[in-house]
């Protein structure tokens, strides 16, 4: 079976594929500090909760927004795993030209989105990841990386809101009741979503005006959930988009 890895700022997600399907998968919070020993200790664990064993595993792919720990899994991996884990970085066999003034610039879970979102349409189409930042991804019809958009995540928006106003309560993420709220917490809920759903709309709106009205859109992501069903412009949600993303770079690799 493949390992695949997706090393995020907040969370770690991963899973197994045997062949093009996805046996299993889990999350777990992001520790920057983690060792590959550490790493392979909640591998194991979590693998046996699923009746599988480390030796089962006999290829495996990382993505890592945080450089540290991509290589403290390859370590894992080497130690563990008996094999060299292949690492998404530069000179990686992606399949898609990269129309960015330094590729090196680009966010490794970006990249793999990319390549996961334009192997499903099939032409034009636009990524929004809902992570510690919201980034919009653009790939052209002739299946080229186009750059892309940034903005502040909606997690980070909030602890910025609740740090700097102490009166300010934090909440949970849950759909408002309607759109003026009738208390502190359901203003701050309706302001929060309606808010980012219509910056997403509008940022969307501006790419399909740039790149087509058919481009196709798909936002993945923790908080993609609790964002996207008040949004007008995109609708589908893949919360395994990225996994799917390095399962498709590792068969150009391996």
């Amino acid at each position: 079976m493949l390992l695949v890895v997706d090393v995020g700022n907040t969370q770690t997600h991963f899973g197994t594929f045997d062949g093009d399907d996805l046996v299993e998968h889990w999350r777990f919070a992001t520790v920057r500090t983690s060792t590959g020993d550490e790493l392979g200790a909640k591998l194991r664990s979590l693998l046996e909760l699923r009746g599988m064993e480390m030796e089962d595993l006999t290829a495996s792919i990382v993505s890592s927004t945080v450089p540290q720990l991509a290589d403290e899994w390859r370590a894992m991996a080497d130690r563990y795993l008996d094999h060299e884990m292949i690492v998404v970085r530069q000179g990686i066999k992606t399949g898609m030209a990269l129309r960015y003034d330094n590729p090196r610039e680009i966010g490794a879970d970006r990249l793999v989105n990319a390549v996961a979102a334009f192997d499903r349409f099939r032409g034009a189409c636009v990524v929004v990841d809902f992570g510690t930042a919201i980034t919009y991804d653009p790939v052209s019809a002739e299946g080229e990386y186009l750059g892309g958009i940034i903005s502040p995540g909606v997690e980070i928006s909030l602890e910025a809101l609740t740090s700097r106003a102490a009166a300010l309560p934090r909440i949970d993420l849950v759909p408002p009741r309607q759109l003026i709220g009738k208390s502190t917490i359901e203003g701050i809920r309706s302001g929060v979503i309606y808010g980012f759903a219509g910056g997403v709309d509008a940022i969307v709106g501006r790419l399909l005006d740039e790149l087509g009205q058919d481009t196709g859109l798909i936002a993945t992501g923790g908080l993609a959930r609790a964002i996207v069903p008040h949004c007008r412009t995109i609708h589908e949600v893949d919360d395994l988009l990225t996994l799917t993303g390095l399962r498709l770079l590792h068969e150009r690799n391996a």
